[in-house]
């Protein structure tokens, strides 16, 4: 047997792992694999990171890889058929085409994928929809996570990413940490957090649950879910309030704090009580720590961003920053950790409506032209594009056909699993004259494609993903691909060609190339430089070795605003959008798993990791709200919404306040997007995931209730072409 190691960042959260693998090179299967020293994982891994290869040897237990194209030939009811790459590229080209003469480009949309591709194909599919479609219709994930994260910190500080690296998190003297579930989310990160309270570090946790963070914390702030705003506001009046703010750095680094000012002071920490419920002299001890430290961090998740006061609360922590000096210095600043394996990458590479690469604005004149020189077109759509989460508006509620979305182009995400209000979204995509879908395994959209072009998965092709520092790293091929499939790159690149806009490459390193020589922020970030010092934190301007990178941001003080100056910015609270009431007394957030990820195409295809947790997913409920319907834990209940109802079990447990429940977004049975509300912040679109009302009833007839999950998933998995476990339909 002849083996082969090769070393490559984890497919899972924006922590960047370091992996390394051993293949048998005849069998080409993977035999073992072990975390091994990066520059954020110190030679650990999670549990996803130990065991979330599987699916990389097609055991088709949840779902399966998709190994050839597909099309529908008779139209949008008829039977998917596997037909050549000519054909296939051909049917998507021409549907495309007909759909822009006929509709305009704006008709088009284009979604690109966090989940896997690397950089170089996210560059290339917002290159396709600008240069080749002639729109801005361009987005991903981000939008549904940490979307108001980069709105709300280029508002105030000029950039939307991590300002500190993961390693500096456990030299912080006090970590604020807010909405952030680091040991489900990002488990490397969060023993970082543990080493800083080994260390001494005073940690404050604001979170309605008990969380791992909160358990460990000096400080558990337990507010009412939706009240982040207020509770901010009233870090930032005590902190005025009792002379803490540092007048220097104020003076000589900001702007607009008197405005600032202005708002915070009418949220005395009396005020903040009686919307939080947390006590006033909790609240003052966590601003006076806060603010009494020249190393203090905030840490943020989705408990912050899926909000419709979302990018609201992000300018509001930033601004506490700001007020406390907190900025320009190791193991200080604002840290939004992004959620999943390269949303921040697809970020950096302009998968936005309103950015290029490297965050260059697609309203400025000089942009616009130097990327259409670069792309050899003419000119490039001016205005700002259309926001992912804005789709139905523009199929199921747009009168206009001129104005609606006739082509949905899906590489890489799963919305008809991920967005909210799922009834909404299958009645959208139904209504989508032409939907593609290029992805790795058959899953919930694939169901409603017009074509189906797969794709490789991680670890069969080579490229960089961005960690969520804001460091460049190299993924590489572990296993050759099988099948009738190709690279994302490619796929993208022969679509473009056959529509009349050429595209050719010879490998992801001459993308790369072509991207950071129109990206400034990137320019020194090179294959060889990354190769050398295993990893390159942007901005790195120059490409040569005395540019290593930017460990932290916002060095002396000086912001990524056009001025310098960091920007004041909050503003007044309000409830979410949907509160509890009569029908519906409950309130319903949702959470992640620590075992699954996304869409759970590729965990739930991992036999340890299936093993942990399966169909139909849980409830957590506190065992006060438990007893009064008379529940018991693993009871399979109903939780219902104004938009819809599913079944799923019952988990008591003593980390959930009275009056919330709360569930993970993987799975298919329990799919908790079948209530959430399509409540968008104002200015991220960013649905308000973490909040909506909801009710649990208890199901007398448990019996048939598990009868019907069997049948119900047994139904689901034939649909995604699984007979049974193990074999093809």
């Amino acid at each position: 047997m002849t083996t082969r190691q090769t070393q490559t960042t984890c497919c899972y959260c924006g922590a960047g792992c370091q992996l390394l693998f051993t293949t048998d090179i005849e069998a080409n299967k993977i035999l073992d694999v072990h975390p091994v020293k990066g520059r954020t994982n110190d030679d650990k891994a999670c549990l996803k990171g130990w065991f979330g290869w599987d699916f990389l040897n097609d055991p088709q237990i949840l779902t399966k890889r998709l190994r050839a194209p597909m099309i529908r030939k008779g139209g949008k009811h008829s039977p998917l058929e596997v037909v050549g790459w000519d054909e296939a590229i051909k049917f998507v080209a021409d549907n495309l085409a007909k759909i822009k003469a006929k509709w305009g480009p704006d008709s088009i949309m284009g979604a690109a994928s966090a989940r896997g591709p690397g950089n170089e194909p996210n560059y290339l599919m917002q290159k396709f929809m600008r240069a080749c479609v002639g729109t801005n219709n361009i987005d991903h994930c981000a939008r549904i996570c940490h979307a108001a994260s980069v709105a709300g910190s280029r508002q105030t500080i000029g950039e939307g990413a991590m300002s500190l690296s993961i390693p500096e998190i456990e030299d912080a003297q006090v970590i604020f940490n807010i909405g952030y579930n680091a040991a489900a989310s990002h488990p490397v990160v969060a023993r970082r957090i543990v080493k800083a309270r080994e260390k001494g570090a005073f940690i404050i946790c604001a979170d309605p649950r008990i969380t791992e963070t909160a358990r460990i914390s000096q400080l558990h702030l337990p507010l009412k879910g939706g009240t982040n705003l207020a509770l901010t506001n009233g870090l930032a009046y005590v902190i005025i309030d009792e002379g803490l703010e540092d007048k220097a750095f104020i003076e000589a680094h900001t702007k607009d704090y008197e405005a600032f000012k202005e708002i915070v002071l009418s949220y005395p920490p009396e005020k903040v009580s009686e919307i939080t419920g947390l006590r006033p002299d909790d609240i003052r001890l966590a601003a006076r720590r806060y603010a009494g430290s020249r190393s203090s961090v905030i840490l943020w998740g989705m408990g912050v961003t899926q909000f419709s006061q979302g990018v609201e609360v992000v300018k509001s922590l930033c601004s506490l920053a700001m007020l406390t000096g907190n900025f320009g210095r190791p193991s200080t600043g604002t840290g939004p950790v992004r959620g999943q394996n390269n949303v921040q990458g697809t970020c950096d590479m302009g998968v936005l409506p309103d950015v290029f690469p490297g965050y260059q604005s697609v309203a400025d004149p000089e942009m616009r032209a130097k990327f259409a020189k670069a792309w050899g077109v003419k000119a490039l759509p001016t205005e700002p594009g259309l926001q992912l989460t804005r789709v139905p508006e523009k199929v199921v509620h747009e009168k206009d056909p001129a104005k609606r979305i006739h082509a949905y182009y899906i590489f890489g995400e799963d919305p008809a699993q991920s967005d909210p209000d799922l009834a909404e979204l299958r009645e959208t995509l139904e209504a989508i004259d032409f939907v593609v879908v290029q992805d790795v395994f058959f899953n919930k959209t694939a169901l409603y494609a017009d074509a189906i072009l797969p794709a490789t998965s991680w670890g069969e092709h080579e490229g960089v993903y961005t960690s969520s520092d804001r460091g460049f790293q190299r993924i590489r091929k572990v296993v050759e691909p099988f099948g009738d499939i190709k690279d994302d790159w490619e796929i993208i690149c022969l679509i473009s060609t056959a529509m009349g806009y050429p595209m050719k490459y010879k490998n992801t390193e001459e993308i790369w190339n072509e991207m950071i020589n129109l990206s400034p922020k990137f320019a020194g970030a090179t294959y060889e430089k990354i190769e050398r010092q295993g990893s390159v934190q942007w901005p790195c301007f120059d490409k040569g070795p005395a540019d290593k990178g930017t460990m932290y941001l916002h060095k002396g003080g000086q912001f990524a605003t056009p001025d310098g100056r960091g920007i004041f910015k909050t503003s007044h609270y309000h409830p979410p959008t949907e509160v509890e009431n009569n029908e519906f007394p409950l309130t319903l957030c949702t959470v992640r798993e620590v075992g699954h990820y996304s869409a759970r195409t590729m965990t739930g295809n991992c036999r340890t990791l299936r093993n942990l947790e399966d169909e139909p997913g849980w409830v957590e409920m506190s065992p006060r709200d438990c007893q009064a319907l008379g529940l018991s834990a693993n009871e399979l209940v109903r939780i219902t919404s104004k938009r819809g109802s599913v079944i799923t079990r019952c988990l008591p447990t003593e980390r959930v306040r009275p009056g919330a429940v709360y569930m993970t977004y993987q799975w298919w049975i329990g799919a908790c997007n079948e209530l959430t509300i399509s409540s968008l912040d104002p200015t991220s679109r960013t649905p308000e995931y973490k909040y909506c009302a909801a009710k649990v009833e208890k199901i007398e007839d448990q019996a048939s209730a598990e009868k019907e999950v069997r049948r119900v998933y047994t139904d689901i998995r034939s649909s995604m072409g699984i007979a049974q476990e193990g074999l093809s339909a």
